[in-house]
């Protein structure tokens, strides 16, 4: 029994798959391991194309809060393709621009989101990592199987198939495993070995919650950045006025807080932010209360492939930093977003974008093969 893709005149894949008579049977059965960004985008397109797609997601529900992800170039076209630019637009930040301050809070610089044709420092359409969760969930509920609070365990595959042990208990098989679960991903770690082995550290760290907005923020972003020391901390308005998104980064040459140890994360945030000035010590006072603290290394996932039989890994903004011909050089884009018509079923075909494009699309997410420092 194969997987093959049928294309009709609009463009639009139907998944089939045959049996050794050529009987059509259901579409292939595809589970995806992640239902934040990359996980449900991916599974829109699988689910148009006819596959029966499963998401499975640790979490009890999705998680809220995050930094804003910016639609620019190949991922404003590709929102555009999902039918969902509506539904982003509306969910979106809706920030007029951002200041930057010094340490009284004096304007330094100011960017406003219609500069550069809303491709400036601020981009036209802006929206919280959690919001946009939230559209891609809403977009493919009805037709896509969601499983929280649930894990993958165990997983062997064959050449027909992969059978797959969940946390839960349940056991099922697939005909094709896609590991969504950024730069952490357990499935990576199963298939490929541990995390030490692939996640580069490239010297940043980065924390966002939100914070009651007691700072006047009005559509305006805010940022401070103490050149010295290499840190800065940055309040963003996000669509409920009442609260607000705080953001800090500093460098570090290393990184070893598990990325799970929320307590320990707390820890260091403070330690490293100790000192810092404009309105540090008034955002992380509300460290302790905000519901959606996040703070993680600015890491890159180095690997000499990206799949090994029925198993693949897909790319996410912080797994891995790769150029698209039609993204601003270096800006980061996740593998099932940047190029809808490019990702293939199990013996199907590309289908849509122009042959250029798809071949410099593939070229450059090819896996980054460093030798160790």
């Amino acid at each position: 029994m194969e997987a093959v893709m049928s294309v009709d005149d609009s463009g639009q894949g139907h998944a089939i798959r045959t049996g050794g008579q050529g009987t059509r049977v259901s579409g292939p059965r595809v589970l995806v391991a992640g239902a934040s960004i990359a996980g449900p985008a991916l599974a829109h397109w699988l689910r148009r194309r006819g596959a029966e797609v499963t998401v499975v997601e640790r979490a009890p529900e999705l998680r809220p809060g995050g930094q804003a992800v910016d639609a620019r170039g190949v991922a404003r076209e590709a929102i555009e393709r999902m039918g969902l630019a509506a539904a982003v637009r509306a969910a979106c930040t809706d920030t007029a621009g951002a200041h930057t301050v010094d340490a009284d809070g004096q304007v330094l610089e100011t960017f406003r989101a219609d500069d550069d044709g809303g491709d400036g420092f601020i981009a036209d359409i802006e929206i919280l990592r959690g919001d946009l969760s939230r559209v891609l969930y809403e977009d493919t509920r009805d037709g896509v199987e969601y499983v929280f609070d649930d894990r993958i365990a165990d997983l062997v595959q064959d050449a027909d198939g992969v059978d797959v042990v969940f946390a839960g208990g349940d056991r099922r098989r697939f005909d094709l495993v896609v590991g969504a679960d950024g730069p952490h991903s357990e499935l990576r770690a199963m298939v490929f070995g541990p995390h030490e082995r692939f996640l580069r550290h490239l010297g940043h760290v980065l924390a966002f919650y939100s914070v009651p907005n007691e700072f006047g923020l009005d559509r305006w972003l805010l940022e401070y950045q103490d050149r010295e020391s290499g840190r800065s901390a940055l309040l963003r308005p996000i669509r409920d006025a009442t609260r607000a998104m705080a953001m800090f980064y500093f460098a570090s040459a290393d990184f070893d807080v598990d990325h799970r140890d929320v307590a320990a994360q707390k820890v260091l945030l403070r330690e490293r932010m100790a000192g810092l000035g404009w309105l540090t010590p008034d955002i992380l006072a509300h460290l302790d209360d905000t519901p959606d603290f996040y703070l993680d290394q600015v890491a890159q996932v180095v690997m000499d492939r990206w799949s090994s039989g029925r198993w693949v890994c897909s790319g996410t903004r912080r797994s891995a930093r790769r150029r698209c011909p039609d993204r601003a050089p270096g800006w980061p884009w996740s593998v099932p977003t940047c190029w809808p018509g490019s990702w293939p079923l199990p013996g199907g075909t590309p289908t849509r974008g122009s042959p250029a494009t798809r071949r410099g699309c593939a070229r450059s997410s090819r896996p980054t093969r460093r030798s160790a420092d």
